[in-house]
Parts: structure tokens; sequence; C-alpha cells
């Protein structure tokens, strides 16, 4: 009696040595972004918390945003990722609660018997969670790790969004201020064509051609307004902010860098790089070994063993131990045991699917890179040069009075389209490069150079 007692009391001291880790968790979601964005983050969790942030946020928000500058802002300040943190406190918490054996239960009993008063006293303690305790706590363990990974998953999401945002609102900006030209320009031509259709120089047809182009490009400009309002809103969410007051944006888009990166086997990068899928990895092992865990405490859930000590009045104290032991006479178990083996297969497909899904993410994340790059340097390359080549030809004519005004307005208007067209390029290729990091794990591994093109 005396033996399991002591190895009894012996395991809880040293499931009662089971504590927190000093940053909950957090290091593998600093690790990951620093890693893979190079930016810092942090919990936000006291009033002096608050305060640095706000220090932190000041001298980021002083001046222009820069894309790294919108990234590291986000991953302070945005509301939604510091509630995920608080995910790693609640997983953290089951695990050192699962590391902790149960309370022992202590059990009193008085009674009489004749002049005679009798004693019962007992101290159990639950010995199939005793006995499961490592398990228990290797479970909990990988669900830790798993949402570690989860978090930090959640936290380069964030990023990839506001990158995405960033130059969403960066180029609706640079596109309304270029619709803001046209329209101008095209108010001075429909005058301008009202006024010689008024002197008998313009016929109707070429007044209306060009009251329509003001008409459209007053079009083109409220529609500009709506996406600029959109695209703004959407990236003060992101940024955890108050207004689009807060913070202002460069005047264009960044040039097109020099080269594309050809890589070979995207899907393969994603699959080794993509935090989504390794904690989808750790899942599937927790649930097996919940399954085990299952298989094993199939018919005895509940055992209990303890001391007692009865006594009565005038007699010698009675000794000994008592045994609890829940009898599997109508519940065999198989409900538990079928549950935990379909949410194993359950983690089986949803493991396969999250890869077959980030494969595909990859390889169509890397073909409109690859697709958005090659429009926007053909725009660079080829249609603005032969633009600007046929507006200068057009002026040149225009002045020798070898072309009407009629033809330098048309003109004009072909190269509005076209200018626009490029500015949609760039912002969708800036667009395509943060869907790509996303779609790879967060960062864009550096190429060779033999492979860059």
């Amino acid at each position: 009696m005396k033996y399991p007692i002591a190895c009894a009391m012996a395991t809880l001291l040293l499931g009662g040595c089971a504590s927190f880790s000093p940053d909950g968790g957090f290091d593998t979601v600093t690790s990951a972004t620093r890693d893979r964005l190079g930016k810092d983050t942090r919990i936000v969790r006291t009033d002096a918390d608050v305060a640095a942030l706000a220090g932190t946020l000041a001298p980021l928000l002083a001046t222009p945003l820069s894309v790294d500058s919108a990234v590291q802002i986000a991953l302070l300040n945005n509301r939604g990722l510091q509630a995920t943190y608080q995910r790693l406190g609640v997983a953290e918490a089951d695990l050192v609660q699962a590391g902790r054996l149960q309370n022992p239960r202590f059990g009193f009993k008085r009674s009489h018997e004749g002049s005679d008063v009798l004693v019962d006293r007992s101290l159990t303690i639950n010995l199939v969670n005793l006995l499961t305790a490592p398990l228990a706590t290797r479970i909990e363990s990988r669900r830790f790790e798993q949402t570690r990974l989860q978090v930090a998953d959640a936290a380069l999401t964030v990023a990839a969004d506001t990158r995405h945002a960033y130059y969403g609102a960066l180029g609706a900006a640079q596109q309304r201020t270029y619709a803001r030209q046209v329209s101008d320009a095209a108010e001075a031509g429909a005058e301008l064509g009202t006024r010689m259709a008024k002197a008998g120089n313009w016929s109707t047809l070429d007044m209306a051609r060009e009251q329509s182009f003001h008409a459209d490009a007053i079009t083109r400009l409220a529609m500009a307004d709506k996406d600029v309002l959109a695209s703004r809103e959407k990236l003060v969410r992101l940024l955890g902010l108050d207004s689009a007051s807060a913070f202002t944006l460069p005047d264009r888009l960044p040039d097109l860098p020099v080269a594309a990166i050809a890589l070979k086997q995207v899907d393969q990068i994603a699959l080794r790089e993509r935090l989504d899928i390794q904690a989808a990895k750790l899942q599937l092992q927790a649930t097996a070994a919940s399954l085990n865990l299952t298989r094993s405490t199939r018919f005895v859930n509940a055992l209990e063993i303890g001391g007692v000590r009865n006594s009565a009045s005038g007699n010698p104290p009675e000794t000994g131990y008592e045994l609890s032991l829940e009898i599997p006479l109508f519940d065999w178990g198989t409900a538990r045991v079928a549950k935990a083996e379909a949410t194993y297969m359950q983690g089986v497909h949803q493991l396969a699917d999250t890869a077959i899904a980030a494969r595909s993410q990859a390889r169509e994340s890397y073909g409109n890179y690859r697709v958005s790059y090659d429009l926007a340097r053909h725009y660079r390359d080829q249609v603005m040069p032969l633009r600007k080549r046929i507006s200068d030809e057009t002026m040149l004519r225009y002045n020798g009075m070898l072309m009407s005004v009629f033809e330098l307005l048309a003109d004009a208007r072909e190269q509005s389209g076209a200018a626009h067209g490029y500015i949609g390029a760039l912002k969708d290729f800036w667009i395509a490069d943060s869907d790509l990091q996303a779609a790879l794990g967060g960062r864009l591994p550096s190429a060779p150079d033999g492979e860059k093109k």
C-alpha cells in the first residue's frame, strides 16, 4: 500500500514542475517574421506595451509608407493578428495542464454506532490519469508546436495581404492622378471642339466625339476615386489605424525590376517552406497519438487508487487501500474509438488537401508573376516608346500644318489609353510578386544568376 502511494506522490510532485515558458511560444513567430520578412513583431499586453508601440509607429508614419514599413506596422499593430497571438497562451495552458495530474480526492465520513463514533478517511488519485499523463503531454506538446506554426503562418499571411493592399492602394492613387490629368485635358478638348463647331470649323460629329471622350474621362475619374477609397481603407484595416489620413503614400509605383526570377519546381519549394503544411503534419501526428491513447483507454477510462483509514472509539484504527474501477458493462468504448479514427482520417485528408492546394497555388502564382512581368515590360519597352514616337510625329505634323487638330486630339486619346494600361500592368506585377511570396511561404528564394531572365 505504501509503495503505490509513494509513487503517486512522486509523480504528482513531478507533474507540479510543469510550468509556462518565458516567451509563451512566441519565439517561433519572431523567428519566422525575422527570417522570412526581415521584420519584428511583438505581443501587446499592457499599457506600457501600447505606449512603446505608439513610439515605434510614430516615425514609420511620419514619412510616406514604403512596402517594408507597411508590413512592419501591420505586424505590430494589426488587432486581428494580436488576437491570433493569444492562441499561443491558450495552447501553452493546455500543454501545462496536460503535464499536471488531477488533484487527489479526500473523503471523510463520520457516523455513530450506538455510543461509538466511526470515522472513515480516504485519499485517492486517478490512476488512469497518472499512467497516461506522459502520452497526453506529448500530444499537447505537438498541438502547441502546431499552434506556434499556425500563428507564425498567420503573421506571414497578414504581411502578404498588406503588401497586396499596399500596391493596390499605390496603383489606384497613381491611376487616379493620371485619370484627373486626362479628364482636365478632355475638358479642354471638348470646350475647344464646341467653340470650333460654333464657328463652323468642325462638324457636329467631331464635336460629339470630343464630348464623348470627356464624358468617358469623367467616368474613369469617378471610378478611380472609388478604387482609391476602397484600396486605402483595406490598407487601413490591415495596418490597424484609425483612418486613412494617418499615413501617406508615395506618388508612384516602384519601377519594374531589371529581371524576373526564374524558379524551377515551385510546388516543391512551397511544400518545403510553407508553415501551414508543417502545421498540418503536426496536427496529424497529434491526432494519431490521440487515437492510440483512446485505444489504450478503451475499456478502462476511470481507475482510482488510494489509502483508507477507519477509526472507531475505543478500537485501534484500521488502515488499508481501496481501488475504484470502471466496469465496461454498457460502454465498451467503441464510440470513442470510432470518433478518434474518423478524426484521424479527417486529418489525413486535410493534410493531403492542404498540400494539393499549396502546390497548385505556387504554380498559379508563379505563372501569374511571369506573365505580369512580361506584360509590364512589354508596355514599358514596346507600347510606351511607340506611343511617344507617334505622339512626337503627330505634333511635328500638326506644327507643320500637315495634320488637323482633330487628329492631334485623337492621338492624345490613344496615348492616354496606353499610359493607363501601363500603370495597371505595373500594379498587377507588384501584386503578383506579393502573391508569389505568400504562395512560397513568405519569401522568394534567391535564384542562381543563370536562372534570372
